[in-house]
């Protein structure tokens, strides 16, 4: 025989289990809705506007493999594998030193050939010993043409001609050392900087 309590029981669970089946008898419903929503307005716009984007960016693809290379900008220059490097006193290439108009005639002759042109300051001592290993890190960095301006940055230059048969030196100077091949000596003066355009195309040329 049921007490009270029993049955208070029995009727709590059986009221759970109710509810539970209601809830799950809902889902069904709650997913039917929302699969007739999509396939309203709803639906048919996303499903339009999935389309599209597939066709844009198939049509991208397919015009995109027929097309050639993008063109090179036309506003970039195209250097030639080609270095001309100057060195200079600590002064370096501003406005009134020795070096100006050296390197005012290298970047005439870059804008003319398209070559590479950089410069190196010699900082410290003013001496050929010092001078030295700037020249031989222009050398290592494999620039074809090394330009020397200054007393101590031309002697080391004219110093490692033998050296570097490789490398075209030009030195701004009227120097009595002997001739070499790849030496090109250029006396200073109102037309330095057209001298100095005009050697480096010419090296440049000759390769």
């Amino acid at each position: 025989m049921k007490t009270r309590r029993a049955w208070r029981v029995s009727e709590r669970e059986a009221a759970k289990r109710e509810a539970a089946e209601s809830g799950a008898a809902r889902i069904p419903g709650l997913l039917a809705t929302g699969a007739g929503a999509l396939r309203g307005r709803v639906g048919w716009a996303l499903a339009s506007v999935l389309v599209l984007v597939v066709g844009l960016v198939g049509a991208w693809l397919f015009a995109g493999s027929d097309r050639p290379g993008t063109p090179p900008d036309t506003r970039a220059r195209a250097y030639q594998d080609y270095d001309a490097c100057l060195l200079t006193d600590e002064r370096g290439i501003v406005s009134g030193a020795p070096a100006a108009p050296v390197w005012e005639g290298m970047q005439a002759a870059s804008l003319d050939k398209r070559i590479r042109v950089t410069f190196v300051p010699v900082m410290g001592e003013k001496s050929v010993e010092n001078a030295r290993p700037f020249l031989n890190g222009l050398v290592q960095r494999d620039c074809e043409i090394v330009v020397a301006s200054g007393a101590p940055q031309v002697a080391a230059a004219e110093a490692a001609v033998e050296k570097n048969p490789e490398v075209r030196f030009v030195t701004v100077g009227t120097g009595a050392g002997a001739s070499h091949d790849n030496l090109v000596r250029v006396a200073p003066g109102a037309t330095l900087k057209d001298d100095i355009a005009a050697t480096v195309k010419r090296l440049a040329r000759e390769g």
